[in-house]
């Protein structure tokens, strides 16, 4: 685990400076001193910190992969000096920025929200992280109950989470803005450019959108390629291979001892996103692979789930396409199976502690499984889909704008997504009435209905039809309470609809409910990323996720929304954005979801692990805490299985 760690001093000189040096981190490495020191803590590589100085007062750090050169960030350095904070963001890459220009600091955090930033007062000013564990144990924080509550009723709504953490007095900087200190005190400002409130600005035609879209993300690919390459360390735990193992290859020796390969790999599921990557990838100019110039090729991994018997049709698609596109030449393809063991669910207490909960510690050790088998440097496709996909909530950005004859097609999908039936015929007026119904009602209005819901413990409308039509109709809403809420107690319930009625009286409602929605479900996504690269972490490797990088998701953003909302629209922009980067040859079905593999994956771990989830039911902290009704959550987990 990796983060950057500093301070912003209200007071100054020799006395200060010596209270604060009884509170040093451990194992960190000092960037600069007082009376505002940073330091960099982990298992940064050298290359991951990088450090420009324009004068004793003036300087600039970077940590993580930056595509930028060092006088590209000295002008970036120059500009935020002047207080233009946009071009310390538009670099490729994922990074978090610092600069110091004199007492006042700026620390960036990224669009998405897979780089945060955490702060939280302390010893008359400001402490500042990359991580909240550490500054919740430097303030000795407890647990914030209500921030739970709200994670769990309504795990997508920013109104209800506000900018907290799961501890008390910890706060979050929220994605897309940076947090600026002077003498100590803290001011959240945005970097996003503003909308013109008289002049809307043009969308761009489609084709120039995509293009967009692809010189981004062949950037983004780039800089992972253009870095140095890593090797596990031999003297550390990860050593030299002892030799051969009856049974046993060298790349199963190397996954015992828990050590990656060197160099740079991906994912290769079978699925539009991480084909992507690792189709780029392996396609740009330069070694991909090992160091020296050896193993040039990339190295590509899929998971092979052999204990799934549910979507078995699907999972053999799938990985008859992962075959079929590691088929290219500069691709080195390895498969990895398991069975039951590497279920979701399992080994659920035995992964190291992350900065808060999320889903992804349901499927931790599974997935650790396969990156054990990947790179150095490993590619993934998270992200693709929120940055990429249309949220159903745009139905009514296109009717707001006036489109309505954009519809058509995704309306007509949805009656076809779930079979034929005598209500199919009324599923394009139910999705227009939905779609509608959200266009007219106002933020506030919506949010407070959100509210009402909650404490009059109405969770859902009744199903119309099943499966992705009422998945949309429930997402043409401001707010919807998430899967959870249904587990609260009364008492939590009636904090989160506090927080609601709070947020629909104070929060500015511009903009349009889909994009409010899509940046929402983005910033959820990548925060649970963050919380995957903890949880699944392997020493030595650094997981990368080009799709959740700034200049990406900006790219992704210009898509205009009638392209977006079209049935396939994310296959069909990521099969362009191959296609300028002249690979076309794409095996059939390229493109499909998996949707239907993980639902089977999750209900057989499910299955598996009955025993062991209720057993944690017996005696739930969350209970404990007033938050959830145990017995309720216990009564869930033998339905579902």
């Amino acid at each position: 685990m990796r983060w950057l760690v500093g301070w912003s001093s209200a007071t100054t000189g020799p006395a200060a400076a010596r209270e604060r040096r009884s509170v040093l981190p451990v194992g960190a490495q000092l960037l600069w001193g007082d009376p505002d020191p940073l330091w960099a803590v982990g298992d940064w590589r050298p290359d991951e910190v990088r450090v420009v100085q324009a004068d004793p007062e003036t300087r600039l750090a970077v940590f993580g992969v930056c595509g930028a050169t060092d006088d590209q960030l000295r002008v970036g350095l120059f500009a935020a000096r002047g207080g233009a904070l946009r071009h310390l963001t538009a670099w490729p890459g994922s990074y978090t920025a610092v600069v110091q220009v004199g007492r006042r600091l700026t620390v960036t955090g990224d669009l998405a929200g897979a780089r945060p930033v955490f702060h939280t007062p302390w010893e008359g000013g400001t402490a500042y992280a990359t991580a909240a564990l550490p500054l919740a144990d430097l303030i000795e924080a407890g647990l914030d109950v209500g921030h739970l509550a709200a994670l769990l009723a309504c795990p997508d709504s920013p109104e209800a989470l506000g900018a907290g953490t799961p501890y008390e007095g910890v706060r979050r900087v929220p994605p897309g803005h940076a947090l600026v200190l002077r003498g100590g005190a803290g001011d959240i400002t945005s970097y996003e450019p503003a909308a013109s409130l008289a002049v809307g600005a043009p969308q761009l035609a489609p084709e120039q959108a995509v293009d967009g879209v692809r010189e981004a993300l062949v950037e983004a690919v780039r800089v992972r390629l253009a870095g140095p390459r890593h090797a596990p360390d031999p003297d550390g735990r990860d050593g030299l291979d002892p030799g051969p193992v009856p049974g046993m290859g060298p790349a199963e020796r190397r996954a015992a001892r828990g050590g990656p390969v060197p160099g740079v790999g991906a994912d290769l599921s079978g699925g539009s996103a991480s084909g992507t990557l690792a189709l780029l990838a392996a396609g740009l100019p330069g070694p991909p692979g090992s160091l020296n110039g050896q193993g040039e090729r990339l190295l590509a991994v899929t998971f092979n789930d052999r204990a799934t018997k549910g979507g078995r049709s699907a999972r053999e698609a799938e990985l008859e396409r992962a075959r079929s596109i590691a088929d290219n030449p500069r691709l080195r393809h390895v498969v990895v199976a398991a069975g039951e063991e590497a279920l979701p669910y399992a080994d659920l207490g035995r992964g190291p502690l992350t900065d808060e909960p999320g889903p992804s510690l349901t499927s931790a050790a599974r997935h650790r499984r396969r990156l054990l088998a990947g790179s150095a440097d490993h590619l993934v496709g998270h992200g693709a889909r929120q940055v990429l996909d249309a949220h159903p909530a745009r139905l009514a950005d296109l009717l707001m704008d006036r489109r309505r004859r954009h519809l058509l097609r995704p309306v007509t999908a949805l009656a076809k997504a779930d079979g034929g039936s005598a209500q199919s015929a009324l599923v394009p007026f139910t999705v227009y009435r939905a779609a509608r119904r959200l266009a007219r009602t106002p933020y506030g209005a919506g949010i407070a209905d959100a509210a009402r819901r909650l404490l009059e413990r109405r969770f859902a409308d009744e199903p119309v039809t099943g499966g992705a039509v009422d998945a949309s109709l429930a997402a043409l809403t401001w707010c919807r309470p998430g899967p959870a809420a249904r587990w609260l107690t009364g008492e939590a319930l009636a904090e989160v609809s506090v927080r609601l009625a709070d947020a629909a009286t104070r929060t500015p409602g511009a903009g349009h409910p889909g994009e409010r929605r899509a940046r929402a479900a983005l910033a959820r996504h990548a925060a649970d990323h963050r919380v995957f690269e903890q949880a699944a972490e392997v020493r030595n490797q650094r997981l990368h996720a080009p799709f959740l990088d700034n200049q990406v998701v900006l790219a992704c953003r210009a898509l205009p929304d009638t392209l977006r909302v079209q049935p396939g629209a994310r296959a069909a922009v990521l099969r362009s954005v191959l296609s300028g980067a002249g690979v076309r040859d794409l095996p059939p079905g390229w493109g499909a979801t998996s949707h239907a593999t993980h639902a089977a994956a999750v209900r057989a771990g499910l299955r598996g692990a009955l025993d062991d989830l209720l057993h944690l039911f017996d005696a739930p902290l969350l209970a404990d805490a007033g938050l959830v009704e145990a017995r309720v959550v216990r009564q869930a987990l033998r339905s579902a299985a």
